[in-house]
C-alpha cells in the first residue's frame, strides 16, 4: 500500500464507528500475512480451516481440559465412518479407552475409573467384586455411563470445531510460525485470535499444504462443560484400523 493511501486508511479507521474497527484492522493484517492468506480475511481464514479440518477422511487430536475430577486428558483417532478410539484420563477418577467400530461401544477402564463411574450412578449397586472382574476387560459400553458417553463424544470432531464455528466473525490473523525443533508438528502455522465473551480463543492453521487446523485453545468459560480447552489435531487422512476387542466371557 502506498504511503499516501496508508494515511487515508488509517484516517478512516480513526474516524469510524467501532463496528468498523475490525474491518480496518482486517485490512491491515491482510497486508503484514504472507501467502497464501494474504487476501483473505481471517473469517474467512477460519472458515476455510474449519471446512478442510471436517472434510478430512480420518484425524487425530489430542484434548486437554479440565473437570470437576480434575485434569482431563484424551487422545483421539476417528474418522468419516465412524470408527473411533479414545482413550480418556481424568485425574484421580482414572483411565477408560474406547472403541466403537460398526456402530458399537467397547470400554475397558481402570479400577480407579470403575469405582467413580459406581459412585456417580448408586442405582448400579456396584461391589468391590464387581469392580475387580471389569478392572482391565473389554465390554460393551454400559447403558448410562457418563465417561463413555464423555469418550463417545470425543469421537465427533465437531464436538470441538462447533466451539469455533460460531466465533468465527471474529477473528484476526496474527503471525506466520515456522516450527522449531522440539514443534509437534513440521508444519508452519498461522495464528488467528478471536473473542468470546470470556476471553480470546486462539487457533494455528496450517500455511502449507490444505488448511488444517492445527491447534484451538479456548479460555476458562468458553471450552466443553465452561471449563478451558485446548485441542491438537494431526494425521490428517492417515489410514487407521479399528478392530472389535475381545469380549472376555462373563
Amino acid at each position: 500500500m502506498r504511503p499516501l493511501a496508508r494515511t487515508a486508511a488509517a484516517a478512516l479507521c480513526t474516524m469510524t464507528a467501532l463496528a468498523l474497527t475490525a474491518a480496518c484492522g482486517t485490512l491491515f493484517d491482510d497486508e503484514r500475512t504472507a501467502a497464501p492468506y494474504a487476501r483473505l480475511t481471517g473469517p474467512e481464514v477460519v472458515n476455510k480451516a474449519l471446512a478442510s479440518t471436517r472434510s478430512a477422511k480420518s484425524v487425530r487430536m489430542a484434548v486437554e481440559t479440565t473437570s470437576a475430577e480434575g485434569p482431563v486428558s484424551a487422545f483421539v483417532a476417528t474418522d468419516v465412518r465412524g470408527a473411533c478410539t479414545v482413550t480418556l484420563s481424568m485425574g484421580t477418577a482414572g483411565t477408560l479407552e474406547l472403541v466403537r467400530t460398526e456402530g458399537t461401544v467397547y470400554t475397558r477402564s481402570d479400577a480407579a475409573m470403575l469405582k467413580e463411574t459406581a459412585a456417580q450412578d448408586g442405582s448400579r449397586k456396584t461391589t468391590a467384586a464387581d469392580v475387580e472382574k471389569l478392572t482391565g476387560r473389554w465390554v460393551k459400553a454400559p447403558t448410562g455411563d457418563p465417561h463413555a458417553k464423555l469418550a463417545e463424544r470425543y469421537c465427533d470432531r465437531e464436538t470441538f470445531l462447533g466451539l469455533v464455528a460460531p466465533k468465527s466473525g471474529t477473528a484476526r490473523k496474527g503471525k506466520t510460525t515456522t516450527p522449531g525443533p522440539d514443534s509437534s508438528s513440521d508444519v508452519p502455522t498461522l495464528t488467528v485470535n478471536g473473542r468470546t465473551d470470556e476471553g480470546t480463543w486462539t487457533a494455528s492453521i496450517a500455511s502449507e499444504g490444505r488448511p488444517y487446523l492445527q491447534r484451538m485453545r479456548l479460555p476458562d468459560g468458553a471450552g466443553s462443560h465452561g471449563r478451558p480447552l485446548t485441542v491438537e489435531f494431526s494425521g490428517f487422512n492417515q489410514p487407521f484400523s479399528v478392530k472389535k476387542p475381545k469380549i472376555s466371557p462373563s
